[in-house]
């Protein structure tokens, strides 16, 4: 038991690291996909007065929107180190809201305590898929609405982590791949029978960058999962010329701009309810 224990808070400690203080979380968040946000509160339909709660929330990409239509909202994340700039992000907008340091996989809440419950680009990279779902249904009161949106495993983003594996440390035991919150059949089975209206679609983001080689070379410096592989192949440079090699490819092959390069990131979108 103590070892397990051990491993766990290991575990946590290690993805704090690697979302509060790898790379540039809150540029990616608020400058490149800020508009995912808003479209998960719209497809959710978060309203004036309700209670809501965004499971790893980063700097407020979903919550501030939320806060905008006029909810109470609580902003969670296992890395508090991110809330200094989800802060200044609800200030320029001019709303107010809680910060609260939360592992989604053992939410600090009672059962039944939100009207809505969001994870933008967050909950996906919890390790353990099942006990985070679990939690999301569990804080979720009867009658209230989970929406969740995640990278799919067939998109650019999901395709790129597949691309970096062979280069990244071992994923610890139970862990499971984050883009498989993009898989529908995957989504469902985690929620399974406890919520019902589930509706979901597929969209994407275009992200623009001068071009392929523009993107590897910014996105090894502001991307902590990019970061950390490259990390463990420092010492090899052999290995580091075939990562740049295979990111340099995925992004050609997915590119669709002209004088630029212009990415489409595949997100899935899903929106339930919890029965009562």
């Amino acid at each position: 038991m103590t070892s397990t224990i051990n491993t766990d808070t290991e575990l946590k400690a290690r993805h704090r690291a690697l979302w509060g203080r790898t790379g540039d979380y809150p540029f990616i968040a608020i400058d490149m996909i800020a508009e995912l946000g808003p479209r998960l509160v719209d497809a959710v339909g978060v309203r004036r007065g309700e209670r809501v709660l965004d499971v790893a929330a980063g700097t407020g990409n979903a919550s501030v929107p939320a806060a905008l239509a006029g909810a109470e909202v609580t902003a969670s994340d296992l890395a508090p180190e991110l809330f200094e700039a989800g802060r200044a992000f609800a200030a320029r907008h001019g709303v107010t809201l809680a910060w609260e340091e939360a592992d989604a996989e053992n939410l600090p809440y009672a059962d039944a305590s939100f009207d809505v419950v969001l994870s933008c680009i967050g909950v996906m990279f919890a390790p353990r898929h099942q006990r985070a779902a679990d939690e999301l249904v569990r804080v979720c009161r009867p009658g209230g609405r989970i929406g969740l949106l995640s990278w799919t495993p067939t998109g650019f983003v999901g395709e790129m982590f597949k691309a970096m594996k062979p280069f990244a440390p071992p994923p610890p035991p139970g862990a499971q791949p984050p883009p498989l919150w993009g898989d529908e059949e995957h989504v469902r089975a985690l929620l399974g029978g406890r919520v019902t209206d589930v509706v979901t679609r597929r969209e994407t983001v275009a992200i623009e960058f001068p071009s392929p080689q523009a993107w590897v070379e910014g996105w090894k410096q502001v991307y902590g999962p990019t970061i950390v592989a490259y990390r463990n192949i420092a010492d090899e440079p052999d290995r580091v010329a075939e990562l740049d090699e295979a990111l340099t490819a995925l992004a050609t092959r997915f590119d669709r701009g002209n004088a630029t390069t212009v990415l489409d990131w595949e997100y899935l979108l899903l929106t339930a309810r919890v029965p009562g």
